[in-house]
Parts: structure tokens; sequence; C-alpha cells
């Protein structure tokens, strides 16, 4: 009959009973996930999805992308310091250590994370509110029972302000699952998102520029030779011509923007190549094992999803009961 409530059991929903749709609802989601990351890494990660992602790279990110290489070795420093701290047994000043970021995040890399919540992991709440894991604890037949059933009771209702508070409140805390959305996604960072698109330069430009900088002199001195470039040759190779402070500084320099240009860029040529070997798949499958350990274990959160989801469903069994009722 049209506009009837639906049935629900009389009896409570068990905790057993709650944790296990919970169970498979991660289950369902998870499973998803790993199904998109083929179409996923196809439409971003080949030539075509890598210059669109990489339009992001004009502006201040050519300008972040020398400060990340300048920044890269005492980032590491810190974050080996801190990972020598939490073995040594002071694990709070470790984490806190390790916790600092002194990469700056360019917008490439603010892109990739983006299309990752949004496509992949579906962390982005839908028109009604309701990310990828409250969709998937949506389809278990009795929590969709549940939530039509309170539709039904709130049409019935809409001049019940008690009840409309009740059901309000019980309705905000099934979407809140966007809160627990938020604290997976910022567990992301130490779980891989960053790595996917943030290119690592070696420190090795710090010793190239200085000699760089000697040969460019060094050549200077021999074309310049009062006597000649052959005698000057000569000459310079018993006595080598130094490089001044300003050059080597002009010359490291140069060669850290050079590189750090090229770096905004290099997904063009890596995003490809990494495509065609397996690479991309492999990271993303090893991203959607860390969010999956952080749904059933709250591992790197403040809490567990996992427990803040059997709480929340078992108020919204109770509360669409007592509107059927």
């Amino acid at each position: 009959m049209a506009g009837a409530l639906l049935p629900l059991s009389q009896v409570p929903l068990s905790q057993a009973a709650a944790a296990g749709i919970v169970d498979a609802a991660i289950d369902d989601y998870i499973a998803g996930c790993r199904r998109r990351i083929p179409g996923f890494v196809d439409r971003h990660f080949s030539l075509k999805g890598s210059l669109a992602l990489h339009r992001n790279a004009m502006g201040w990110d050519l300008a972040r992308a020398p400060a990340n290489l300048l920044l890269a070795v005492p980032h590491l420093g810190i974050k080996a310091a801190g990972l020598g701290l939490g073995r040594l047994g002071a694990k709070t000043a470790g984490a806190r250590l390790s916790g600092l970021d002194l990469i700056r995040r360019t917008r490439v890399a603010a892109a990739v994370g983006g299309l990752i919540e949004r496509d992949l992991l579906h962390l982005a709440p839908d028109a009604d509110g309701a990310d990828g894991m409250a969709r998937a604890l949506g389809a278990d037949p009795m929590v969709d029972a549940a939530l039509r059933t309170l539709a039904l009771a709130r049409e019935r209702r809409l001049h019940d302000p008690d009840f409309r508070a009740a059901l309000d409140t019980a309705l905000a805390r099934y979407v809140e699952t966007r809160v627990a959305a938020s604290e997976v996604a910022t567990a992301l960072a130490s779980l891989g998102i960053g790595a996917v698109a943030f290119k690592q330069v070696t420190p090795g430009l710090l010793s190239l520029g200085p000699m760089l900088a000697g040969a460019l002199a060094q050549s200077a001195a021999i074309s310049t030779f009062p006597l000649g470039a052959g005698l000057g040759g000569l000459w310079h190779s018993w006595f080598p011509a130094s490089a001044g402070p300003a050059l080597v500084a002009g010359v490291t320099g140069g060669l850290f923007l050079g590189v750090a240009v090229l770096s905004a860029f290099s997904g063009l040529v890596t995003d490809p190549a990494q495509r065609a070997l397996g690479l991309h798949q492999r990271r993303l499958n090893k991203l959607v094992d860390g969010i999956e350990h952080a749904l059933r274990r709250g591992e790197g959160l403040a809490f567990n999803p996992r427990d803040h989801y059997i709480a929340r469903l078992i108020d919204l069994i109770d509360i669409a009961r007592l509107a059927a009722s």
C-alpha cells in the first residue's frame, strides 16, 4: 500500500547483527574501490589524463617545486629522527617530530588527492550527504527499510516537533559518516596519497652545482688567457681556475630552478610509463589496503570508524522501529 510504513523486526538490533551489517558494508565498499582502480588509472594517468592534471603545474607550483627541492633533505632528516626517537622509546616526541611536514603540497598533488578521494574512494558526499561507505550500508535490506520507513514517517509527522527533532538527530548521525571519512582522508597523507603525485629529486644538485661552476670558470679562464687558448689550457691544467661564490650560487640556483620546472612536469612522462608498468595500480591497491585497515581497526585515526558505524546503525534501527510503531 502506498505510503505504508515498511515492516521492521520488533526485536532490537543486536550488537553482533549490527557488526555483521557493517562488516559486509566495508567488504562491499572496499571491493568497489578495487574495481574502480583500473579505470581510474586509465583516465588520469594516461598521456591525456596526465596532460589534464599538469595544467595545475602552471603558476605557484613552479615556485613550490624549488622550495620542496631545498627542503627535501631536512624533511627526510626530521622523519628519520622521529622514527629513531620512536624506536628508542620516546614515542610521543617521535610522533610529533614525524608529524612535521616541511614539503609544500603542489597543486598537482592536491588535484590527484582530490581525484582519489572523490572518484576512487567515494569519500566525498553525494547530494543526499552520504559517502561511499554510507551508501554501502544503505544497500543492506534492513538499513534500506529503516531509511524508507523514516522518510515516510517524517512526511506523516511533519508537525510533531519532538519526533522531528529525534528523527533529524538520528539521520544526522547516520550521514555523519562524512566525519569518519574526513578522518580517514586525513590519515591518507601518511598512507601514500602524496607519494602517488609528488616527485622527489635527490640532493645531488648541491654537489653538481659547484662542479659545473668550476668547469665554467675554467672554460672562461682558458678562453680569455692573454697568450691564447692553447697556452691557456696548458697553464690552467696546472693552475685550475676557481669559481667565485656568486658563480657557484648562480649555477646551483639555476640547476635547482631548471630541475624544479622539469619535476613539476615530469609526470607527463612518468605517469604513462608507471601506468604501463602497473606501478600506479599497485600503489593504489596499497592505498585501499590502508583504507580497509583504518575502517576496520582505526589505525592512524583518533577513533575506530567500525565502532562508530555500528553505534549509529543501532540508533537508526531503533528510531525507525519507534517511527513504525
